[in-house]
């Protein structure tokens, strides 16, 4: 997409809706501006005044979600599509693009068209809050705190473990993200008053939470042991009670995707120490290594969900 010049009703487009911005504010984003489509019910702009999403910040969501060909890329509140179309145009991924305005999505569908990936990105006029995201490997937002908070549970239920979510300045409200970075960017500061952003990251984490039994090494003090574990988002918490001795706390876990780690008291011939175990897991499994303290060699351990 050339940056230098933009079509005309781009332009008009972002007028508007910047224009509009204090009106909205002023009534609560939450209610948004109705929008009527012909031969359907109207939809609310619930997301928000429209405002593009610098170039800076598109190179920062794009570079941070680590897009590759096979990614699904989804943009919900995609505006004049730019993300989903650098995304086809640098990374060859699909992506599809959701917007309540059909002028932004028509604006969307002939930016792909002409930058000649249109095989690739497509765009729809949608509400969000209806939209099926569960193909998406790769979320973009830029959306309002209030948005974020209503997306997020059907987000966590919706999309696969490992899918990447990308929010430019804004935050879920309890689900802290993996990582963020925060850099300069100079033309921001005619719209929010602030010359910077900040480009966040999730990670979906996989449902690992429960009571599992653990089949490990003999020597490591967790062969047929019970893990119950609390898991808060990507951060996981519990206790193990093994076969014989007594039962421990442990915290400090993570879960990233698919990924787990966690490390859990020991005891075995009154020895004492502590495990670390990462693995994968698969549903109602857990596969994965385990280093104990209690065990010169690292072994493999698997656990099998109860509850």
């Amino acid at each position: 997409m050339n940056r230098a010049s933009l079509p005309r009703i781009a332009v008009r487009s972002r007028r508007r809706w910047l224009g509009s911005a204090a009106a909205l504010c002023a009534v609560g984003a939450s209610r948004g501006v109705a929008i009527a489509q012909p031969g359907s019910a109207p939809l609310e702009r619930t997301g928000g005044p429209y405002v593009p999403t610098p170039w800076p910040v598109v190179d920062h969501m794009l570079r941070m979600a680590n897009i590759e060909a096979r990614d699904v890329v989804m943009d919900l509140g995609c505006g004049d599509g730019r993300l989903v179309i650098e995304a086809a145009k640098r990374h060859g991924a699909r992506g599809l693009g959701i917007d309540i305005d059909p002028e932004l999505v028509h604006l969307a569908t002939a930016g792909a068209a002409r930058e000649k990936v249109g095989h690739l990105a497509r765009f729809e006029v949608r509400d969000i809050f209806a939209t099926d995201v569960s193909e998406a490997t790769v979320l973009t937002l830029y959306l309002l705190p209030e948005m974020m908070a209503r997306l997020q549970p059907r987000l966590l239920s919706m999309l696969r473990p490992g899918a990447r979510i990308v929010s430019h300045d804004y935050m879920f409200r309890e689900w802290r993200p993996d990582t963020q970075f925060s850099f300069d960017v100079p033309e921001k500061k005619a719209i929010n008053g602030v010359p910077s952003a900040t480009v966040l990251l999730w990670v979906v984490p996989a449902r690992a939470g429960g009571r599992w039994r653990l089949s490990a090494p003999a020597g490591s003090g967790l062969d047929r042991a019970e893990l119950d574990l609390r898991q808060s988002f990507q951060w996981l918490s519990g206790q193990v009670r093994p076969v014989r001795g007594v039962a421990g706390e442990f915290d400090g876990g993570t879960v990233r995707g698919v990924e787990v780690r966690f490390s859990v008291p020991v005891e075995s011939a009154g020895r004492r120490g502590r495990a670390i175990l990462s693995g994968r897991v698969e549903g109602d499994r857990i596969e994965g290594r385990i280093e104990s303290a209690l065990s010169a060699a690292a072994g493999r351990f698997e656990a099998q969900r109860l509850a």
